[in-house]
């Protein structure tokens, strides 16, 4: 673990594998109240074999900082980690928010991502009336009320309830204005008319279970993108805990031997 002051933020890092190992570094970004460890199970599966790096975002797991009130303002972080990591190309896998963050550096910095992948993510956040002033109303309630529904509704059907009770204790130990200003950079995030521009191989995974972000509307997402790949998994929203192990392979395949 190092750490490395940005912005008013020191930002959490973990930076391990061979500098010399198989193909360009990998890059992970965890989602909304989550932690760098969302990725335990691709850092261990990766990182004897190539370089991995993995972050908590500002504000998040043992990172220090503000909320960010946008999107690109976390895509600015990132950046700057690789920057200061001198790190020129790298495979970016974003996670929900992390997507979203992954989806910025890839529209403002083409030139420096392999491949992309997202991770139960979405271009635009979409809600009928009746849903959007169900989220709207939701952010009125007490805090804890409010992250515990949010985390609760993330796993599928059938998810341990204890494992679902440790996330929710996680995710409400992050700042109340991190979890509220970074709500609502989601909720305003829209690149959909802009993701015909990313030309990098791109792989979508989603849940199929995954009511925070439908598959609905992921692949509305996926028709836009010119080179982009759909992998659909029997799980929820928060796919890396529910089915690392699948995901990892989807991975692996992707920036192997599809290579």
């Amino acid at each position: 673990m190092s750490l490395l002051a940005v912005d008013g933020a020191a930002l959490t890092y973990d930076d391990e594998g061979p500098r010399d190992g198989d193909g360009v570094p990998l890059v992970f970004i965890h989602g909304w109240t989550a932690d760098r460890h969302r990725w335990d199970h691709q850092m261990a599966h990766f990182a004897p074999k190539r370089r991995v790096i993995r972050l908590d975002l500002r504000g998040h797991g043992e990172s220090s900082g503000s909320g960010a009130r946008t999107i690109e303002e976390l895509a600015v972080d990132v950046l700057a980690l690789l920057d200061h990591l001198e790190v020129d190309r790298f495979v970016l896998v974003g996670h929900s928010m992390g997507g979203m963050i992954a989806q910025t550096l890839a529209l403002g910095h083409p030139e420096r991502i392999e491949r992309l992948v997202l991770v139960n993510s979405i271009s635009r956040m979409t809600y009928s009336r009746g849903r959007g002033l169900l989220m709207a109303a939701s952010t009125l309630a007490p805090f804890k009320v409010f992250v515990a529904a949010n985390i609760q509704r993330a796993f599928a059907p059938g998810y341990p309830r204890e494992e679902i009770r440790g996330y929710i204790r996680a995710s409400s130990a992050t700042p109340r204005e991190v979890v509220m200003t970074c709500y609502a950079a989601m909720r305003s995030f829209d690149v959909l008319d802009r993701v015909g521009e990313i030309r990098t191989p791109t792989l979508l995974v989603h849940g199929y279970h995954d009511i925070q972000l439908p598959v609905a509307q992921m692949l509305r997402m996926a028709k836009a993108y010119p080179d982009a790949l759909v992998r659909i998994v029997d799980a929820g929203h928060e796919l890396p805990v529910e089915k690392p192990a699948e995901l990892t392979a989807a991975l692996d395949w992707f920036v192997t031997e599809r290579g």
